[in-house]
């Protein structure tokens, strides 16, 4: 019993130690930027990070998106290497790591989830001087909602105190605001309609608006000009799940694929779909590829809700782990019986396959539903037999 009570004590004196030897390291980092939201999280870090390093500044930056990563003040990329699920005490080696550098500004993507935990990276690890939330969406209910004003007080969490926070969400923001004033923290809200198409050309994939006027008003508050500051975002690297189009050609045919798999939620995928401009034609095909997690029933069932009611295309293919329950509720509310394809979970290169077969000569394939995992693999299959399109800049 006494061995046990001496561990006890151990562990939570190393805690402690720990504790305190992490607030010693983060401040002495003068600037640190937390960037949340719903959507758009890795793209909008990667952005203020490469704005940013067209200072005089030392620019550390770390992203969790599609695969998670650290970008050295040169620019280079390296892997977050996890020996399991990913934790939020990973970002306690990441600022150690980040103090090799000496930066001046270090950058981070919020990688909690969970209200409770968002609040935690933010108050007891990053305890950032510049908070951003890119906008508010109806993703990760189970977690954040059940309603969309749930969503918004979780992703508030982060709001830092004492400092600047930043926000392109034009909706669901007034909870924000009034978090900010209470911590006595700035809030600017700013909308992309302060960035023109002469702003967006350049960029090597397909950009929101909303996502750059935010990197760009981030790192004009830091003292960046505006023409360094979209010059060093175009030279940043896009996260992996990006959004892009791509050109395959294969058995003669002709066909665009577009990786939007990424993209979550249904707010996000309506979005792209006007973006996208996409109309039924007689020589062009439309394909929407659904891939579905079992662990993501809420979300399969808000698809199932998207392609019955809001899309207009020639088939729908389901693949993945959770297809059978979204094909029969797509199927209820009035999809098309003839229009349904459901591959379930067979092997990424029979999904290609099959899809393909749908397209006589020339077609649009556009991949939607969870980018881990499965949907990543899928998407990989599609763009090493295609090659990218040139990119255009939309309106979040």
């Amino acid at each position: 019993m006494l061995l046990i009570t001496l561990l006890i004590l151990a562990l939570v004196g190393w805690g402690i130690a720990e504790y305190h030897r992490h607030q010693t390291n983060i401040n002495r980092i003068p600037v640190r930027i937390h960037i949340n939201g719903s959507r758009g999280k890795s793209s909008v870090t990667r952005l203020v990070g490469g704005a940013l390093r067209e200072s005089e500044k030392t620019v550390f930056t770390k992203t969790t998106g599609t695969s998670a990563r650290m970008i050295y003040p040169d620019g280079e990329e390296h892997p977050v290497i996890r020996a399991g699920k990913p934790n939020i005490i990973e970002q306690l080696s990441i600022v150690r790591h980040a103090l090799e550098f000496n930066p001046d500004i270090f950058v981070t993507e919020c990688m909690a989830v969970q209200p409770v935990l968002q609040k935690v990276v933010e108050d007891k690890m990053i305890r950032s001087t510049i908070g951003a939330v890119t906008n508010v969406r109806p993703d990760h209910l189970d977690e954040m909602g059940p309603a969309i004003e749930d969503v918004e007080l979780a992703l508030a969490g982060t709001i830092p105190h004492h400092g600047v926070f930043f926000t392109a969400e034009q909706k669901h923001y007034n909870q924000m605001e009034e978090i900010a004033v209470k911590r006595n923290t700035e809030f600017i809200k700013v909308s992309g309609d302060i960035i023109s198409d002469e702003d967006m050309e350049g960029f090597g994939h397909i950009e929101h608006k909303d996502n750059v006027a935010l990197a760009l008003a981030i790192a004009e508050k830091l003292g960046v000009a505006r023409d360094k500051a979209l010059a060093g975002m175009k030279k940043a690297k896009p996260d992996p799940g990006a959004l892009r189009i791509y050109d395959l050609e294969f058995f003669g045919k002709s066909i665009k694929f577009v990786n939007a798999f990424a993209a979550n939620d249904i707010e996000s995928y309506r979005i792209i779909w006007r973006m996208l401009n996409i109309k039924r034609s007689e020589n062009q095909r439309i394909i929407v590829l659904v891939n579905s997690r079992k662990d993501r029933i809420q979300r399969a069932e808000q698809l199932s809700d998207f392609i019955a009611g809001d899309v207009e295309a020639d088939y729908f293919v389901i693949a993945g782990e959770y297809t059978r329950t979204l094909s029969q509720k797509a199927l209820n509310r009035g999809l098309d019986p003839g229009k349904l394809v459901e591959v379930g979970d067979i092997p990424v290169e029979n999904i290609f396959e099959k899809t393909i077969s749908l397209i006589p000569e020339k077609g649009i394939v556009i991949g939607i539903g969870n980018i881990v995992g499965f949907g990543e693999n899928i998407a990989m299959v599609f763009i090493n037999r295609g090659k990218e399109s040139v990119s255009r800049s939309v309106s979040n």
